[in-house]
């Protein structure tokens, strides 16, 4: 999508920018939100039980984590699970802008019924579980799906056919750059449930 929606395309679609991009974020936050939700009610349902004690959660959450780190990182040589089904890109010349902006939005903010690149989808999925509420599931998917919605925002600057080439031309050399972004995140969110986790058991 960040190929697609730029100002550059959204004019030559007669569609205005800013709306298509706002939609898109609003979707992305309300599929990671409910998604999110989802796996937080599941976990409450099902993890919920009286007695059962906060630490064992937050060890499950902290290899959760872990095991997404090791998989992004490539030190396992494991592919990550995924579906082969990408966003509709028909949709794009199909529809008005805040309509696929919110279509398109809310199924990468869901995460689960496209192409998954990342293990940090699967990560988030089991923190929310794991989190055993439904409140805080959403908020665990609506921060996913923020993160997802925002990246839209690096084609701002894309008006013109030459300044579309140098935009893809950034987005293949930072390829690396942004896998090892991912892999930060997630070691940040390591040591943040450790930390977490050590000083509720050190009280």
């Amino acid at each position: 999508m960040l190929s697609s929606i730029h100002p550059f395309g959204e004019r030559a679609r007669g569609s205005t920018w800013g709306i298509t991009v706002a939609a898109y974020v609003a979707g992305a936050v309300t599929g990671g939100a409910l998604v999110g939700g989802l796996f937080g009610t599941a976990g409450f349902i099902l993890l919920g039980l009286p007695g059962l004690p906060a630490a064992a959660l937050g060890v499950a959450a902290l290899a959760a984590v872990a095991a997404g780190l090791a998989l992004d990182s490539g030190i396992t040589g494991w592919r990550i699970p995924s579906v082969g089904r990408q966003v509709n890109e028909d949709w794009l010349n199909a529809y008005r802008g805040w309509v696929y902006g919110v279509g398109f939005g809310f199924q990468l903010g869901f995460g689960l019924d496209v192409i998954v690149t990342s293990a940090a989808t699967y990560a988030m999925l089991a923190v929310a579980f794991l989190s055993a509420s439904p409140l805080g599931g959403v908020v665990i998917g609506a921060v996913f799906g923020v993160v997802r919605g925002v990246a839209i925002l690096s084609g701002a600057r894309v008006t013109s056919p030459e300044l579309l080439r140098r935009f893809h031309r950034r987005l293949q050399g930072l390829a690396t750059w942004a896998r090892r972004l991912v892999v930060a995140a997630e070691a940040a969110v390591l040591a943040m449930l450790a930390v977490v986790l050590v000083s509720g058991v050190l009280r």
